[in-house]
């Protein structure tokens, strides 16, 4: 296939770390359901028409860590297919790299780059936690964005690395490299993503700074964030998609301040959802929503739905998006 080139920074937007869908149920001998690439292939096509600037695939809502290399490539490389064959070419795609080993994060790398995306989002190694000072991520990014064949990402989630916070002299340092193109800031430190937006010492051309959290979309990205990786825009796109697009328009008229107030109201209120349920939350949302995919959740330990009711006791801050998203 014709792989997607880039040596540039990702879009400023709104991007979506899609769920990785699969089948309701194991084709024997298997001891899971297999990979549901039409499902996919039409949740990404939705997003692309309704205002999502890109999609983050295998990041930790896609569950990379629960997939085979062989699943990881048949995914990205079906959604590159699917999506040029919509007449999206080109379309950006971060692929998640969720491992400690240098050499095992470079073999995730050149396989995304082979699928067709152009960014590698990777996550920092925290196996180890603490033990991992700064000093070493440092080394270890620069190791890896070296000899990577695409631009990279820094991922800090501390959530799932062991508390791990990449500081803001990482982050000065790390910006500083041709292949690191940005970051993403799965955590509520809303002063870290302020001070690397503005930092003076970063060239904010070719580094972009994005948050995890559509909590945070309006404050980060009037003081100049490139915009958020948010689980809630894979059910509700358009209505993330506005607050980005007013947020970041200049000047900010008393008109447009209002409309932002409003929709980071109603977007952070859903979020509510997306915090507690987490990725069972968003694909039970995709589904009930857009009536894609299931109401089997992930591969173990994420398989399953919410409890019965627990959707319907959303309602209020779900109903509020609904109309947000049709008008």
């Amino acid at each position: 296939m014709t792989v997607v080139s880039s040596s540039f920074a990702p879009p400023e937007g709104v991007f979506v770390p899609v769920p990785t869908f699969f089948k309701s149920s194991p084709v024997p001998p298997a001891l899971q359901a297999p990979l549901d690439v039409e499902a996919q292939i039409q949740h990404s096509i939705h997003l692309a028409k309704n205002g999502i600037r890109g999609l983050v695939l295998l990041g930790s809502t896609g569950e990379a860590i629960h997939l085979s290399r062989e699943e990881r490539f048949e995914l990205i490389s079906g959604v590159r297919k699917g999506l040029t064959e919509a007449g999206f070419l080109d379309y950006p795609i971060m692929a998640g790299v969720l491992t400690n080993s240098v050499d095992e994060a470079l073999e995730w790398l050149a396989d995304a780059k082979r699928a067709g995306a152009q960014w590698g989002l990777v996550l920092a190694p925290g196996y180890f936690g603490a033990a991992a000072n700064q000093e070493n991520l440092q080394e270890w990014y620069t190791l890896v964005a070296d000899s990577s064949p695409i631009p990279i990402l820094i991922y800090n989630y501390p959530g799932v690395t062991n508390n791990i916070l990449v500081s803001l002299e990482t982050y000065t340092k790390l910006a500083a490299h041709p292949k690191i193109v940005g970051c993403k800031m799965s955590h509520g430190n809303v002063s870290h993503h302020v001070q690397v937006s503005l930092d003076p010492a970063i060239d904010h051309s070719k580094f972009r700074v994005f948050s995890g959290f559509g909590q945070q979309l309006g404050p980060i990205v009037l003081f100049g964030a490139a915009g958020v990786i948010d689980g809630l825009a894979a059910i509700y796109p358009r209505t993330v998609s506005r607050l980005f697009d007013l947020a970041a328009n200049r000047p900010v008229t008393p008109e447009a301040l209002s409309e932002i107030q409003l929709l980071q109201f109603a977007v952070s209120r859903a979020e509510e959802m997306v915090g507690k349920w987490g990725i069972v939350g968003i694909k039970e949302g995709i589904y009930q929503v857009l009536n894609i995919g299931n109401l089997q959740g992930g591969r173990l330990p994420l398989k399953g739905r919410m409890p019965k009711g627990e959707w319907e006791s959303w309602s209020v801050a779900m109903d509020a998006m609904k109309k947000l998203e049709e008008v």
